[in-house]
């Protein structure tokens, strides 16, 4: 076995030797051979292919936890499926910003019209079921024709707030929010919802929230999360998690120091590092009652989208294929989440689980188009 030194590897593989070291700690890309007595590293050539592999998809912004996984697979036709499946994601959110860039140049360049397009608006349903384990159900779950949302309680009033939460965002329904200033309007109105909560908790940090909640335009979707709630779109047969979970199993994942499958199982998967509490108000810029910030952003819609959003409750209970399944299979949102909740409930219901599914559908003539 040919072996090279770590600066003949590096440059070789068009890779850093501080980032070989680093991929050595995270078991990424371990060396050949370490010498016993000065540490050093040693690659064999054989090595090479999978270091540029590395190399390639940290340029495509892949995170260094996804990119194990990627590399772990030993069928390649499974890993052009990962990597397919990532770059859909970046896709769908360049999209986002893109229409973003194009509306900010329209509005500041004074160009504002444009071609006709297909008229799209929402067919949504909504549940919260209590589960087969605990007492009360914490989760709220709401579907409008403008607004989705879920939201997790916890607490002594973890009801309450997560009730508050959710009601201090309804007002949001009631009329189409306009186009440009869409992020700022969802904005306040998580500030409102913070100020709700902070009253339902009474002061308590112990008492909180998670949401997750998503404002219809007509033709793109604002998103606001914070916490473990989770939004996923099936689009084309695959499903693609739109949120990014605030918790501190998520945070040792995304640094490569778990795996996915040890996330599953670790002992303080449910703590939350960001959620509305009743935590007195953070100075200037802060967020109020939120323990952190929280996710504020656009995505595009299109015709035939399949948004879920849910609580831990089912996102934990059950694996994505299935939810993917069981999406796909629905006729109707209606249809969907009971078929969701049914299968959480059958797989042992630990928790509270509440779904809303909404589809992104053709407006008929004569309804109203978001």
């Amino acid at each position: 076995m040919r072996m090279l030194t770590i600066g003949a590897f590096a440059r070789a593989a068009r890779l850093s030797p501080k980032a070989l070291r680093l991929y050595d700690e995270l078991d990424l890309l371990r060396p050949a051979r370490v010498d016993p007595d000065t540490g050093y590293r040693h690659y064999a050539v054989e090595q090479l292919e999978q270091a540029r592999l590395v190399a390639w998809l940290r340029r495509l912004g892949m995170p260094l936890a996804r990119i194990r996984e990627v590399c772990a697979l030993t069928d390649p036709a499974d890993a052009a499926r990962e990597i397919r499946a990532y770059w859909a994601r970046v896709e769908a959110e360049t999209a986002a910003r893109r229409d973003l860039a194009l509306f900010l140049v329209d509005q500041l360049s004074g160009t504002t019209e444009r071609e006709p397009t297909t008229m799209l608006t929402l067919r949504h349903s909504a549940h919260s079921d209590r589960g087969r384990v605990r007492p009360v159900n914490q989760d709220t779950a709401y579907a409008g024709g403008r607004l989705l949302a879920v939201a997790d309680g916890f607490g002594p009033a973890g009801g309450p707030a997560s009730s508050a939460a959710v009601e201090a965002l309804r007002f949001l329904d009631t009329e189409a929010p306009p186009a440009g200033g869409v992020l700022n309007l969802l904005e306040d109105a998580v500030r409102a919802a913070t100020d709700a909560v902070r009253d339902v908790a009474d002061g308590s940090d112990e008492v909180g929230t998670t949401l997750t909640a998503l404002l219809w335009t007509g033709s793109q979707l604002a998103l606001v999360h914070i916490g473990d709630t989770r939004a996923y779109l099936l689009r084309d047969g695959a499903l693609f998690r739109v949120t990014h979970d605030h918790t501190l199993v998520q945070s040792l994942v995304d640094e490569g120091r778990l795996t996915p499958e040890e996330a599953e199982t670790h002992p303080q998967r449910t703590l939350l590092l960001k959620a509305l509490t009743g935590a007195p108000e953070a100075g200037p810029g802060g967020t109020g009652g939120a323990s952190g910030s929280y996710d504020l952003r656009l995505h595009e819609a299109r015709r035939g989208d399949r948004y879920l959003l849910c609580s831990d409750g089912l996102s934990t209970t059950l694996p994505e294929d299935t939810l993917r399944t069981l999406l796909a299979a629905a006729p109707d949102p209606a249809a969907a989440v009971s078929a969701l909740i049914d299968a959480a409930n059958e797989a042992g219901g630990p928790d509270n689980v509440s779904c809303v599914v909404a589809d992104v559908v053709e407006a008929v003539s004569g309804e109203e188009a978001g």
